[in-house]
């Protein structure tokens, strides 16, 4: 863990993986949000210890959450580790809109939730923050759309990681530093 380096083919094949999997899950859970919990993990290596420690995380909030909310959760699942980083399922028992607005709303509140990338998918689909009127993630570093900015290679690598770094200090944790 922690060394190797993934490739875009590899990247692509695990986005189209949770894809199938969270099609798998609305269909055998029609009236659920199901819930995508992955971690921004900036650079060539997806696999380390505190992006597995951030998507536990994650998955307990959301689980936690779930409980306040009275909604019921009929699978959980934290994959297997891949070297294209950690993923967890969750199916809620709940309107995806609503889940979705909850699940916005634990990123931008949660203390390493701007850490996490949390997707709703629905019977319909995926839902997106415009669908809920929600404006874009925002940058780790500056006001623009994060989307924006890692398209366009707006920050180095470097300025990326330090504002993680930064984000789990704050939660009492660390990020082992690459070689």
């Amino acid at each position: 863990m922690d060394t190797l380096a993934v490739t875009l083919p590899q990247m692509l094949a695990a986005r189209e993986h949770r894809a199938g999997r969270q099609r798998e899950l609305a269909a055998a859970h029609p009236h659920a949000a199901v819930v995508t919990v992955t971690v921004l993990t900036p650079g060539p290596v997806k696999d380390t210890a505190w992006a597995r420690q951030a998507c536990e995380e994650g998955s307990a909030a959301i689980t936690s959450l779930a409980q306040q909310r009275g909604w019921p959760i009929p699978h959980s699942e934290l994959e297997p580790p891949a070297a294209t980083g950690p993923t967890a399922f969750l199916a809620l028992t709940a309107d995806p809109v609503a889940v979705k607005g909850a699940l916005v709303e634990l990123e931008d509140t949660h203390p390493i939730g701007r850490l996490w990338d949390l997707d709703v998918a629905g019977e319909h689909g995926p839902l997106s923050r415009t669908e809920l009127s929600l404006p874009p993630r925002r940058c780790l570093l500056c006001s623009e759309p994060a989307a924006a900015c890692s398209r366009s290679r707006a920050h180095s690598l470097e300025a990326v990681l330090g504002a993680i770094d930064t984000i789990l200090a704050g939660h009492g944790a660390a990020r082992r530093r690459q070689p």
